[in-house]
């Protein structure tokens, strides 16, 4: 066992522990003043990221050559597309269409490097986007305003100059929510990277107040300094935003522990055409229709979130990642289910499918380690139908101790494998829990295209819907003689169901066009089997441009109308994100 150990142990050497979470290296003077701090993190700078990838520039992950080997097993030979450099775009970028009294503010930028940047996002059209070159089209300008008053300045001037505005947090959406459209109207889009501070704390009431475009490194490290979590961590923790998060009604990997967005955001200020809506931060009411539930989810068709309230809670004493290993679907997913209807303490459940326990067991593994722990569980026991399960504990060492007491029970009761081992694999998927989205782009370096969608849906409608999907997915390509590879993991739970988070892998055509054909035939094969099932279109990543197609199978006419209603009244002249969330309506 000390051998098996060792070839885990080496690649992660610290202890999973309350401050394991990744935070800004730069830190606060103690002790808040008034309405904010002079030594803030700051958010991570525009010019440090991909401008035609994800994360920053400095930061890679490797694919293993045998988890590599694994997929194209799978989906056959492939060829890597070509790349088109930042200059070539660059040349693309027309003049704006601003009018001088908007090009005159300070806060505006119509440099082409910074419009270039703020025009696409991370969803697979933005990639080919990016990589091919046609981007088809650039926001006129952007802006940076640094309160609330910049904003509502901003919002004026669009309506006097007939301006469409796109608010902009960390550009991470996956879902087409921050590209501009072609239309006669100049396209402003509102970057929130300035507004990223930590304006107040209570922490009597445990209410910090942020603006609205601080990311999740910033937040974490400036509520650090006081003894003080969010506890928001979504794949994308390290460029999204709080603004973002709420707008789009984002779910964090730790949401069973922490709460998901909707339990965390308390109220705030929302800048609209028709004024601003200050959302109070009450604890509950029942004094008509929740505007803080309206407002969620808006994704930036009602306005713009300026300030955000949130709800905190102290700094865990302990925190720890653990695996297990479970000997197929069926005893995982009993595990989580009775676990969250047990109420047992965990702050983390996540089920792996067969299929992905096995990628990730080749791509997260050296060969040699791979080999070390299928021996392992094979010894154990298991077979090819293993599934893996991570869990977390977030709290004081007793109530952590009771939880995993609790847990492991449960887990023994549908034959588990647990151990030092699959406890080192709990502490190396924590840190790097949030590098994940960089494995794309190593991987459309060899010409194998990823993407992922996901849902929820409840536990008696589970094996089916993902059964659905993965089908819909895997034989969307058949027309051509192609394969796509796919695989399902349950990463949220709650005591009426789950979430369905499925990630799959194609090759490249043999130019851009033709594979985002591709991914158009994938993404309507995925869509329409969640819109034909028993799920919602999106639990955590939206609605965006790329959904909005299949929300009536949700909402119903009806439910579409009454929230077309809803927007219209903030933003009559629909200038705010058109086409986002809802359809645009065909007028004659």
């Amino acid at each position: 066992m000390s051998k098996l150990n060792s070839l885990f142990r080496k690649t992660n050497k610290s202890s999973s522990t309350a401050r394991a979470v990744p935070t800004d290296d730069t830190s606060l003077e103690p002790g808040l003043k008034g309405h904010g701090t002079d030594n803030k993190p700051a958010n991570t700078p525009i010019e440090q990221t991909r401008w035609n990838g994800w994360g920053n520039v400095n930061t890679n992950k490797k694919v293993s050559a045998h988890g590599a080997k694994l997929i194209k097993a799978h989906i056959g030979k492939t060829k890597k597309l070509p790349s088109v450099s930042l200059q070539e775009v660059l040349k693309t970028v027309p003049k704006s269409r601003l009018p001088s009294a908007i090009t005159e503010l300070d806060m505006v930028s119509t440099d082409s490097e910074v419009r270039l940047r703020h025009a696409r996002g991370q969803s697979f059209p933005d990639w080919i986007a990016m990589h091919g070159g046609d981007f088809e089209v650039f926001p006129d300008g952007v802006a940076h305003p640094q309160s609330t008053a910049d904003v509502q300045t901003l919002l004026q001037l669009a309506e006097e100059h007939d301006l469409i505005v796109i608010p902009f947090g960390g550009g991470t959406s996956v879902a087409g929510h921050i590209n501009p459209q072609k239309g006669s109207r100049p396209v402003l889009t509102v970057a929130m990277s300035k507004m990223d501070q930590l304006i107040d704390l209570d922490t009597e009431s445990q209410i910090a107040t942020f603006g609205a475009g601080t990311q999740g490194p910033a937040v974490e490290a400036q509520l650090g300094e006081y003894g003080y979590r969010l506890g928001h961590y979504p794949q994308s923790w390290e460029l999204s935003t709080l603004g973002g998060w709420i707008a789009a009604r984002s779910s964090g990997q730790q949401s069973l522990g922490y709460g998901r967005i909707e339990q965390l955001f308390a109220g705030g200020t929302l800048v609209t055409p028709q004024g601003v809506l200050n959302i109070a931060d009450i604890p509950a009411s029942s004094a008509g229709p929740d505007l803080r539930e309206m407002m969620m989810g808006s994704e930036g068709r009602a306005g713009i979130f300026t300030e955000v309230k949130m709800r905190v809670q102290p700094q865990p004493i302990e925190e720890l990642f653990k695996v297990a290993f479970l000997p197929n679907w069926e005893a995982g997913k009993e595990v989580l289910r009775q676990a969250v209807q047990s109420n047992i303490r965990l702050s983390m459940l996540r089920l792996s499918n067969a299929v992905e326990t096995d990628a990730h067991l080749h791509l997260g593994t050296s060969p040699s380690q791979f080999l070390a722990i299928s021996t392992y569980l094979k010894a154990r026991g298991l077979g090819s139908d293993k599934v893996m399960l991570t869990y977390g504990v977030s709290g004081d060492k007793a109530q952590n101790k009771l939880a995993l007491t609790q847990f492991n029970k449960l887990l023994k009761q549908h034959g588990s494998v647990t151990g030092k081992i699959t406890d080192i694999m709990g502490n190396v998927w924590a840190h790097g829990r949030f590098k994940f989205p960089y494995l794309r782009g190593t991987l459309w370096d060899k010409g194998i295209m990823v993407d992922t969608f996901e849902t929820a849906t409840n536990w008696n409608n589970i094996d089916e819907q993902m059964q659905q999907m993965q089908e819909a997915v895997k034989t969307s390509l058949a027309d051509e003689n192609e394969h796509v590879m796919a695989f399902t993991h349950i990463s949220h739970v709650y005591k009426q169901g789950a979430s369905l988070y499925t990630t799959y892998f194609f090759r490249a055509a043999k130019d851009h066009a033709m594979t985002l054909k591709r991914w158009q035939k994938i993404k309507h094969a995925a869509s329409s089997s969640v819109a034909n099932g028993k799920a919602t279109i999106s639990h955590q990543h939206g609605v965006g441009r790329d959904h909005a197609p299949y929300l009536a199978a949700e909402k119903g006419n009806l439910g579409i109308q009454v929230t077309r209603d809803m927007l219209k009244s903030l933003d009559p002249e629909q200038r705010m994100n058109p086409g986002v969330l809802l359809e645009e309506q065909q007028t004659s």
